[in-house]
């Protein structure tokens, strides 16, 4: 299966909806698309939203840790919600939940990132 994801924005936060599978086939596809994203303008925060994301594999963990730490680097916040149980238990297993929130879903990440600022 392929990746296909959506990005809007909201104020200074970034919505990145993963759908498909997040591999090493299209963890690089994400990465660029994501950096150059946050690079521009006022981005200052990230909410990654894998609802709809099938399967992650390492190379997602990458590119999440990745993307961390350019927001932090910006002074910012990077949360995650919509996590399905198997993509669930990879990021809990990397130990991704002890440096960033995840949230039920896109409406209460945006929320809880407007009240911690």
């Amino acid at each position: 299966m392929n990746l296909h994801m959506d990005m809007i924005r909201h104020r200074n936060t970034l919505v990145a909806r993963l759908v498909g599978e997040l591999d090493h086939h299209t963890a690089d596809k994400v990465r660029i698309m994501l950096e150059d994203e946050i690079g521009r303008g006022d981005c200052r925060h990230l909410v990654l939203s894998l609802e709809s994301l099938q399967f992650m594999d390492s190379s997602g963990i990458g590119v999440i840790l990745g993307r961390y730490k350019q927001i932090k680097l910006k002074g910012g916040k990077m949360v995650i919600c919509g996590v399905n149980p198997q993509v669930y238990r990879l990021l809990e297993m990397s130990g991704l939940f002890k440096i960033m929130a995840v949230y039920e879903n896109e409406a209460t990440a945006l929320t809880e990132l407007e009240v911690a600022l």
